[in-house]
């Protein structure tokens, strides 16, 4: 359970995991069709020296920032924070409704929210930048169609489309949503030096030419260095793929605040107490 009660998976976070994935630090999964195990949401709470993508596959999300900058996000929709120097929003899981008909005529009225939540860390010259807000909504995030399957380009570049998010260039990250038909391959090329993981949404795949072994749901995947991700499908598989220059520097993490020293996070819970969190009067928007 997380934020005001909502049930998830965590599927990596935590100083334990962070020399693995850097510089990725936090991955979430949630889902349900029962408003009460999603309803109460992420309420007011601050962030400082991260990045937070929301990617939103069912149901929607009203969000909203400490400025005052509000909306809300659909199926295939996506939210890129940067909070840099620290600003505090909420993010509210809500079923689809009937008042939601005219904006997604594709969707019918239902009670299943699905979606993740990933952190990228800040390096240490970023930490206090300005923060942004973007939001991507389905439509602006390119399509790769292939033989027996589609990817769909978040950030970075894949397969020569590269992708609308241009955020967080110090760890030049790459976020892709791949789905493969049953019997279907895939080469997806990366960058060496780089960390990349898989998380595997729904089905199961085969991630290592030279296994037989098939991997369902609800599994992350570590890859050792290498310049591509070879997958094949037997009756489907639908991942998520994140490629990130590790940043190999020093980690102080206290709640949803990610820092280089213990210093800064004593500094950051002293800027709370006296109200001088946020840096920044008027969040950049791109």
């Amino acid at each position: 359970m997380d934020g005001a009660g909502v049930r998830l998976y965590r599927v990596f976070g935590g100083m334990e995991t962070v020399g693995l994935t850097d510089p990725f630090l936090l991955l979430d999964f949630f889902g349900s069709n029962d408003p009460r195990e999603y309803e109460a949401g992420f309420p007011w709470h601050p962030h400082r020296g991260i990045e937070t993508v929301t990617y939103l596959m069912e149901g929607k999300v009203e969000h909203e920032d400490s400025e005052g900058n509000r909306g809300v996000i659909f199926p295939g929709d996506l939210q890129w924070m940067t909070a840099g120097s620290g600003i505090f929003h909420q993010e509210m899981p809500k079923p689809i409704g009937e008042e939601d008909r005219g904006l997604l005529q594709t969707v019918m009225p239902n009670t299943t929210v699905k979606g993740l939540q990933l952190w990228i860390n800040l390096p240490a010259n970023r930490k206090m930048s300005s923060p942004v807000y973007r939001d991507v909504r389905r439509g602006h995030a390119p399509k790769v169609e292939l033989d027996g399957g589609v990817v769909t380009v978040i950030a970075g570049k894949i397969l020569g489309v590269e992708g609308p998010v241009k955020a967080g260039m110090t760890v030049d990250p790459t976020y892709a949503d791949v789905n493969l038909e049953p019997e279907a391959e895939v080469s997806l090329k990366v960058k060496n030096g780089y960390n990349v993981l898989v998380y595997v949404l729904e089905g199961r795949g085969r991630f290592d030419p030279n296994s037989k072994t098939s991997i369902p749901e609800g599994n992350l995947i570590l890859f050792e260095d290498g310049d591509e991700v070879r997958v094949s499908s037997d009756k489907g598989v639908r991942f998520i793929l994140l490629s990130g220059r590790p940043l190999n520097e020093p980690v102080a993490w206290y709640g949803p605040i990610v820092m280089n020293t213990e210093e800064q996070i004593l500094e950051a819970l002293s800027d709370l107490r006296r109200g001088t969190f946020v840096r920044e009067k008027h969040p950049l928007v791109e």
